[in-house]
């Protein structure tokens, strides 16, 4: 929680800004892909992640986290990600770009840098669209969105705002292109998912779907055909029009909407 410091714990306390970052941070995202499709077959695409093994001046030699594919890319393709959260030198529209990439879901979130000024941070969570909050420090580094909260450290300010939304668009769910690692192949011997051609549920026999014979040549399993006639027999009286009526009810109650007296205490960012 904000103005509340924590115990003499070195390695949670952050003083200047290159303590947030150790050598042991070795990931870096792929901004563009490379080589660009115009020319051939990307090596790396947008949003990929890779681990970093050796700098060699303009080129850095790195392997794909996904596919563990070696190879060099250019240092102005990737940006290194410190925490799974902090992007160094990734601009406003990088950042958008890469929170809309598949994989990414409400609430998911990166903490960027300047990349004019150093030790500047911002905020980018996605929401319905993408929002951007300034990160303002203090004399005595610690760090604010909004004035009446501070933090220590933007570990401590990350922690909050995953708990709270406290004033902003919407909780912190997950970092930038944390699902974006594909799953492991299937399981060997596993059985295939067939998939069915969709039915037109109007056009199903009544007297199949409340049938329970589980001999009977029926396109519906029987479990499934027993809960579908306990449900019958519970709504077949019920007046349509009302069943739609509570519907709409239903859907107009889960309507989010942010507090107006939280607004005036977050600063939106400019072209930072």
């Amino acid at each position: 929680m904000g103005n509340m410091i924590r115990g003499a714990n070195a390695r949670d306390k952050v003083t200047t800004d290159s303590s947030l970052k150790g050598p042991e941070d070795d990931i870096v995202v792929v901004l563009n892909d490379y080589p660009s499709s115009e020319i051939s077959e990307p090596i790396f695409r947008m949003g990929e992640k890779l681990r970093l093994i050796s700098k060699e001046a303009y080129w850095w030699r790195v392997r794909s986290v996904q596919t563990q594919k070696e190879n060099y890319i250019p240092s102005s393709h990737v940006a290194i990600v410190y925490h799974g959260w902090l992007f160094e030198g990734v601009e406003r529209q990088k950042a958008e770009e890469l929170l809309c990439l598949p994989g990414n879901r409400v609430g998911s979130f990166l903490v960027r840098e300047s990349t004019n000024e150093r030790g500047l941070y911002s905020l980018s969570v996605k929401h319905m669209i993408v929002k951007h909050y300034r990160i303002f420090r203090l004399d005595n580094s610690w760090y604010y969105i909004s004035p009446r909260l501070t933090f220590q450290c933007l570990e401590d300010m990350i922690n909050h705002y995953s708990d709270f939304a406290d004033g902003l668009c919407c909780a912190l769910t997950s970092p930038c292109l944390s699902g974006m690692t594909p799953p492991s192949d299937a399981t060997p011997g596993a059985p295939p998912v067939v998939m069915r051609r969709n039915f037109d549920w109007k056009k199903i026999d009544r007297g199949q779907l409340v049938s329970t014979d589980s001999c009977s040549d029926n396109m519906v399993s029987y479990g499934v055909r027993n809960s579908i006639a306990a449900y019958l027999s519970f709504s077949g009286n019920q007046d349509p029009t009302q069943t739609r009526r509570d519907t709409r009810k239903k859907k107009s109650k889960s309507v989010y909407a942010i507090p107006q007296n939280a607004l005036g205490t977050i600063d939106y960012e400019d072209d930072f």
